[in-house]
């Protein structure tokens, strides 16, 4: 007897649980179906995504080379095209890489009023990689040299010339060249002696840099009066 009892209560308790979980559905198993979909397609779309944009880093890097094949062959409007391509719609990465490029080009040219235009682009991007965003300002600044005023040229490059930025010692020396073309000796000095206190200065920017300290030197020792002849003893 005890036993048909304990059968009886185990299949109204699973009636009751069929009951349940059939009253849940009709409330809520669209909700689930919904959200099981979801995290399908959430799965795959972070899949596809990841594909899409390793195939597309990939086609921008097949480009770039191509760009710069044709740059080697000297077909400078050729060149120019598929960088301007690569720039406009490519991955960020190669984008800003295709800028520097794209200057480097026009520069090699004549065209020194594009090349400041590609990179007045890249230092102004927003998504580009910060240390290429200041490459491009460095070199923007090394074209102004001697056409600018000195000022405009120091402001372009106090930023780089801080302790923190990985192009100190060109800025530095940048910023002692255009002085020295200022006429601004005093302030030339200052920052070519910055350069040879700093140990992690690359070796052809401290030789050049010697090489101008040198120049300051001698031309102060040239313009220094003549020491005084020392008294004949009597």
């Amino acid at each position: 007897m005890a036993n048909n009892e304990d059968t009886l209560f185990r299949e109204v308790e699973e009636e009751l649980r069929r009951e349940r979980m059939q009253d849940l559905w009709n409330r809520y198993g669209t909700y689930f179906l919904v959200a099981a979909v979801a995290l399908v397609v959430g799965v795959w779309g972070a899949r596809f995504y990841q594909e899409r944009k390793a195939a597309t880093a990939a086609a921008a890097g097949a480009e770039f080379e191509k760009a710069i094949a044709l740059v080697e062959k000297s077909k400078t409007a050729e060149a120019i095209a598929a960088f301007s391509e690569i720039a406009k719609s490519g991955p960020a990465g190669y984008a800003a890489l295709a800028r520097l490029q794209l200057a480097s080009t026009y520069a090699k040219s004549g065209d020194k009023a594009k090349a400041m235009e590609a990179l007045e682009a890249l230092a102004a991007s927003s998504s580009a990689d910060p240390t290429l965003k200041s490459l491009a300002s460095l070199q923007l600044a090394t074209m102004k040299v001697g056409d600018g005023a000195f000022t405009e040229v120091e402001n372009r490059l106090n930023d780089l010339a801080a302790d923190t930025s990985p192009w100190k010692a060109s800025a530095r020396e940048l910023i002692a060249v255009a002085a020295l073309k200022a006429g601004k000796v005093d302030t030339a000095r200052a920052a070519l002696e910055q350069v040879l206190a700093d140990p992690a200065a690359p070796a052809g920017v401290r030789n050049r840099v010697q090489v101008l300290l040198s120049g300051i030197v001698a031309k102060d020792m040239a313009a220094a009066p003549p020491a005084a002849p020392a008294a004949e003893k009597k």
